[in-house]
């Protein structure tokens, strides 16, 4: 009966450690998905596309989260009297921010990008980005020739973007 009294407070210490051990592991939200969940333009989730993402930071403290390169190219056209102070994407393999004009983009290769045909994609280090050019195809790219890219595809990518949901619509008229 003397240890009567410990039991308690070990089966508590037991539990609690059930459950800091038993959360999976980086299970916390990053920040500017926490913050902006879903791409304002297309409504998609931000934290399913974060290897896309693309989060802006203006001059006047506002800030902005969109799900791709394409719908931060059309956040840059609604919002064109605003001054970029810094664009952050995602890295196609960490899904970790990094700043947009110091990352390697691969443009194209043989995977469809997010609302668009041709994809943009961001790497951290060169290397992954070859390694992926080589298993995917694709060219190394700067920032400015990925944004001036998704300007060139807008036109196309906007009538996929239509007839994708266009298709599903009659999809779900079909199953009702």
């Amino acid at each position: 009966m003397k240890y009567a009294g410990i039991k308690k407070p070990l089966s508590w210490i037991f539990f609690l450690s059930l459950l800091i051990f038993a959360a999976p592991a980086g299970a916390a939200t990053p920040a500017d998905i926490a913050e902006i969940p879903s791409c304002g333009y297309c409504g998609m989730d931000r934290e399913k596309f974060a290897h896309s993402r693309v989060y802006l930071s203006y001059a006047d403290g506002t800030k902005a989260g969109v799900c791709s390169l394409h719908c931060a190219a059309i956040e840059m056209i609604v919002k064109l009297d605003k001054e970029p102070l810094e664009i952050m994407v995602g890295d196609f393999n960490t899904r970790e921010l990094i700043n947009a004009d110091k990352a390697y983009w691969v443009i194209g290769g043989d995977m469809m990008g997010v609302m668009t045909r041709r994809a943009k994609w961001a790497f951290a280090d060169k290397a992954a980005a070859e390694k992926f050019i080589k298993e995917h195809g694709g060219t190394m790219a700067t920032f400015e020739e990925a944004l001036k890219a998704s300007f060139e595809d807008m036109y196309e990518d906007v009538n996929m973007i239509r007839e994708k949901r266009k298709m599903m619509r009659m999809k779900k008229m079909q199953h009702m």
